[in-house]
């Protein structure tokens, strides 16, 4: 499924803790787990095939250590606006735990206390999809779940509420292209082991 347009490949890190856990992980600089290196160190000979004209990556440990382990870390430039939702209050905590207070709460509709709302995400994300529009080539991206979810909805000219409809496992990889020409984005595939 090779596209004659350009492709943006996003990857969301390996395992931690954490998102093993199921605990909120927007700020803090949580490792990678075992199982999250060695996924990563797999991702190595799954992304060998494209040529890539830019590597970014998130700030975070956790980001910036897959794409390490995937072998291409010397060619990352780290972008801030790449960074985790910051979940403020809500850091470290589980959506149960958070439910349990705030009955009903959703992160993509509610935000969080002293953190980002879903329209905050969303413009870093439309900061980001302009420079891959301005870049030509194949982009690769490593980030999290959240943020890739909410970049995603950008990409197709969703409201960043509706990266609430993508899931996103841990060293997994999704590809947003085009299909008949650069004014129709889409995504070509999502959330592949």
């Amino acid at each position: 499924m090779s596209s004659v347009f350009p492709e943006i490949y996003l990857v969301r890190h390996g395992e931690t803790e954490w998102s093993l856990s199921g605990r909120h992980t927007g700020r803090s600089d949580i490792p990678l787990t075992a199982n999250g290196e060695a996924a990563a160190r797999k991702l190595a000979e799954r992304l060998a095939g494209p040529s890539f004209s830019a590597v970014w990556s998130s700030p975070s440990a956790r980001a910036r250590k897959t794409c390490a382990l995937a072998g291409l870390g010397s060619a990352a430039l780290i972008r801030d606006d790449l960074a985790e939702w910051d979940y403020g209050a809500y850091e470290g905590v589980t959506t149960k735990e958070i439910l349990a207070g705030r009955p009903g709460w959703q992160l993509f509709r509610d935000g969080c206390p002293n953190g980002e709302t879903a329209a905050d995400v969303g413009a870093r994300a439309d900061a980001v999809i302009g420079g891959l529009r301005e870049t030509a080539g194949t982009v690769l991206i490593f980030s999290s779940s959240h943020f890739l979810r909410v970049l995603a909805a950008r990409w197709l000219g969703l409201p960043p509420q509706g990266g609430a409809h993508f899931v996103l496992d841990t060293a997994t990889i999704s590809v947003l292209g085009y299909e008949h020409d650069l004014t129709e984005p889409v995504i070509r595939r999502w959330n592949q082991r």
